[in-house]
Formats: C-alpha cells, structure tokens, sequence
C-alpha cells in the first residue's frame, strides 16, 4: 500500500513508510504535525509577547509553516504563495468596495483550478493527503479576511451584525501580518480557519486580557494572574487523537464502505444487514477526521492559541477554534445538529460569506459553495445536493412534528431514540457519494437502497409546510405594529398587557 500514492514531499521518511505500510504523503503529514505540536511548546515559552515582539512572531511563525509545507508537498507548496499573492494584490490594488467579491472569485477560482487539475490529470481516485487540502483552509482565510475588511473599511457601524462588528478588520493587514495568519506552521497543513483579528490578538498577547478570572468563574480586576496553561487539554487531546487512529486504523480496514456496493456482499446479506454494515462503516471511517482535526486544534492550544475564557469552576477553555465535538456528532438527534458539531469553522465560514449575505436561497447556496470548495470529484456534488433535500425535509419534520412530543419525558425520549436513528441514517446515505467519489459507484449504491431517502425527503418537504425565515420576521413585524395600532385607536387597561404580549 505504501508504494500505492506518489509523493511530491520529501522523502526522508521513505524507511519508515515501508515499514508502517503507509503511503509516504501521509506518513510525512503525520510527522510534520507531531513536529509542529512540539515546535508549538517551544513558541509558547520561548517566543511569548512578553519576551519578543509580534514581528519576530510573525516571521518565525510563517518560515515554519513554508518549512513544513515544503516538506509534504515540495515545489507544490508555491501554489500556496501564488494564491495568496494573487488575493493579495486584488485586496491591494482594488476598490474596497468590490475587494471581497473579486477576492471570493479570484482565490476559489484558482483552488478550483488545482483541484481539477489535480484530480482530472494526475492522480484521480487516490484520496489521501494532497497539496489542496492546505490551500482549501488558506481559502477560508483570505476570502473570510477580505469581506471583514470590506466591513470594517466600508460599512457603518449600525449595519454590522454583532459578529460582523467583532469581525471587521479596520486596517489593511500588511504583507507579513497576511502571510503569517495564511500559513503559519500551526494551521498551514489542517487548519482549522480563524478569524484574523483572533489570529493578531494571539500574535500579540491580547488574546488573555478580558479573560482573567476568579475560581468561581468572575471576572478578576485585582490581581493580575499568569496566562492558563493548555497542557491539561492538549494532552487530552492527544489521546483523543491516539483513541480515533486506533480505531480507525482497526476497524474501518475490516469495514470498507466500497463493500457497500460490491455485487458479492449485497447478494449475500439481507438489507437491514447492509444497513447496519454502512452505519459500522461510516462510524469507523469519522475517526480519520477525528483525528487530524483534533491533533490540529492541539498544535494551536499547544502555541498558546485558542483560549475562549473560563468555565464557571475556574477551569480554562481551549474550544475557541475547535473543528468538532465528538459526542455531539455520534449523538445527534437532527441532521442539522450534526453539521453544526462537524468541520465547526469551515460551517461558521459558509455562514459569514455565504448564508447570511446571500439574498437568494442561502440554504442551497451555501450547499453548492460547499461542493466547489471541497474539490471536483462528481460525489461531492451528489452528497451536497441530496445534503439540500435532507436538510430542508428535516426542518419540515421539526417544525411540524417535534411539538407532539414535548410533553413529557417518555415522549420526548422517544422522540430522541427515533431522531437519531434517522438522522445517523441520513448522515450515511447522504455522505456515501463523498467517500466513493465517482458517479457510477454512487448511483449504484442510490439505486441498491432504491433512493428511498431521496424520495422520503421530497415527499416531506411537499406535504409538511415549513415557514421561511423572512417569512416569520415579517409576520412577527406585522404582530407587533397591529397591536400597536389597535392600542394607539382603542386603548385600555389591557394595552399594556398586550404590548408585552407581543
């Protein structure tokens, strides 16, 4: 297997590759992290604010991320500068009226670019670790950096959301603040995407400031404490990481999910058997996420970066910009709580740049940006658009069903039981198409299950009616100004009552 996928990084793990039956990309991705996990101490103790200046951060930060860039993907690497160059110039040489757009267009279109020709001319099908993966998470970043200038440099305060006013960035970064926050070594191979007025406040030692509290949870004017220390949850993530390769290491060799389509298998077993081998199938292929996105969220604690203020027992918390919580996600009881606990940052970024600004359908737009952002292979886009129908029939289902079993706590348990078991169902049939990639295996697997989920889900969506949101806003406008007119033509003792009401 190790001979299997061509590497375009160094090869001085060769030995050990072989060794391991890994394939050598993968195997220099996993060291590479291992290394900035330890380089990541050393940043935090040797290179603190309090003992060097944020320029010398910055350069130390970006040199080692180009280091470990070149090292996995060699000369590839420079499509991360080239891209980055490119927005650059746009966001330099353009109105900052139409920076963003221009910026959204010219860096996905580039990331694009790669990903087709990396898929369609060079290595189809081998699904392992690539230059593109890096630069999806540097897309995030520019396109979220620009539109937070285009906010903070063009729009009026009263007009910004509250996230969009702590967002917006007030001044054009500068060449060494853009590249570091782009491919600093803590992020530049996983990620996860931040924002970059989080990314200057760690560079320069404000990230703790308002954050100082007592053991009971209040906040501290007094005394003037030490920065927390992340070592208690870097090494429980660490683990996390170690528990998550196991598995995945142990359990999905012996459950592939292409096992899902292959004649033998499913001639042989009887479908709820099938549906039970694709649950197993896809629990145990989740860990390989698991895994890098947790040990990433480590490297960046492990820096110091991350900290999102203090539990109510005094305890710190490094979730600032985790990318999953686990429990969430095998535990989720609606497909929508399912994405939100998944690929946490890369959701809050189709929501920043997509969902709330688009005036057309956000939901379906936001499901198409997400297909072009993950790359050209067909079963993106299959697992993206069956993602719409699901999501929008399990709104319906919400909406209309989940009232009827509030009342009491047998109901609402079983409601639970019945919601996850769907929405675990869901989840697999709606991502198989993402893991096989190519159309012909994902119709297959569609047309093995009789795309019953496809056709339950419109059904739903036509016969339970779902309100937009728009639709809500105005209708609780209209509310408020009726009883506001009726208290205005005919008052009484009750007008009052009835404006609280309302």
């Amino acid at each position: 297997m190790a001979t299997s996928t061509s590497c375009t990084g160094s090869t001085l793990l060769q030995p050990i590759s072989k060794i391991i039956d890994l394939p050598l990309d993968q195997v220099n991705f996993v060291v590479c992290q291992l290394f900035a996990l330890v380089t990541a101490f050393w940043f935090r103790l040797y290179l603190h604010p309090s003992k060097t200046s944020p320029f010398i951060r910055h350069v130390v930060a970006t040199l080692l991320g180009f280091y470990l860039a070149l090292f996995c993907f060699g000369w590839y690497a420079l499509h991360f500068l080239v891209q980055s160059g490119l927005a650059y110039g746009v966001m330099i040489f353009t109105s900052v009226e139409h920076m963003h757009k221009y910026c959204f267009v010219v860096t996905l279109g580039y990331l694009s670019f790669c990903q087709v020709t990396r898929v369609y001319v060079f290595d189809y099908g081998m699904y392992s670790a690539d230059f593109t993966g890096p630069m999806m998470v540097i897309t995030q970043k520019i396109t979220s950096l620009a539109f937070e200038i285009h906010d903070g440099l063009m729009k009026r305060e009263e007009h910004l959301k509250p996230s969009q006013k702590y967002l917006a960035v007030r001044k054009m970064p500068s060449l060494l603040e853009y590249l570091s926050y782009n491919c600093n070594f803590m992020g530049i191979l996983a990620g996860p995407t931040c924002s970059y007025n989080d990314y200057v406040a760690f560079i320069e030692g404000r990230c703790y400031e308002p954050k100082h509290l007592e053991s009971n949870g209040k906040e501290n004017g007094m005394l003037k404490q030490s920065d927390p220390s992340p070592k208690r949850d870097v090494i429980q993530k660490v683990c996390t990481c170690a528990l998550s390769l196991m598995v995945y290491l142990l359990i999905y060799a012996a459950c592939p999910t292409e096992r899902v389509i292959d004649d033998t298998f499913m001639a042989s077993n009887p479908f709820y058997i099938q549906v039970l081998y694709l649950y197993i199938s896809m629990l145990a292929l989740r860990p390989k996420y698991y895994f890098v996105w947790t040990l990433a969220d480590a490297i960046n604690n492990a820096a110091g970066f991350g900290f999102n203020g203090y539990n109510t027992d005094g305890t710190p918390k490094w979730d600032r910009i985790s990318n999953l919580r686990i429990l969430n996600i095998e535990f989720a009881t609606s497909f929508k709580m399912f994405l939100d606990n998944w690929n946490i940052q890369t959701a809050l970024w189709l929501k920043r740049v997509c969902y709330e600004r688009c005036p057309y359908n956000p939901t379906a737009a936001t499901f198409l940006l997400s297909a072009i952002w993950h790359g050209a292979y067909p079963g993106y886009y299959l697992t993206f658009v069956t993602g719409i129908v699901v999501t929008k029939a399990a709104r319906a289902v919400r909406h209309n069903v989940r009232q009827h079993f509030l009342g009491s706590a047998a109901l609402k348990l079983i409601y639970d039981v019945i919601t996850w078991f769907s929405t675990q169902m869901a989840i697999c049939y709606t991502v198989v198409p993402f893991v096989l990639l190519a159309v012909g295996p994902s119709i297959k697997f569609y047309s093995s299950w009789y795309c019953c989920i496809h056709l339950l889900c419109v059904l739903l969506v036509l016969v339970l009616p779902v309100k937009s949101r728009r639709t809500k806003q105005q209708e609780q406008l209209g509310s408020v100004q009726a009883s506001e007119q009726n208290c205005l033509s005919s008052p009484d003792n009750n007008c009052n009552q009835k404006q609280k009401a309302t």
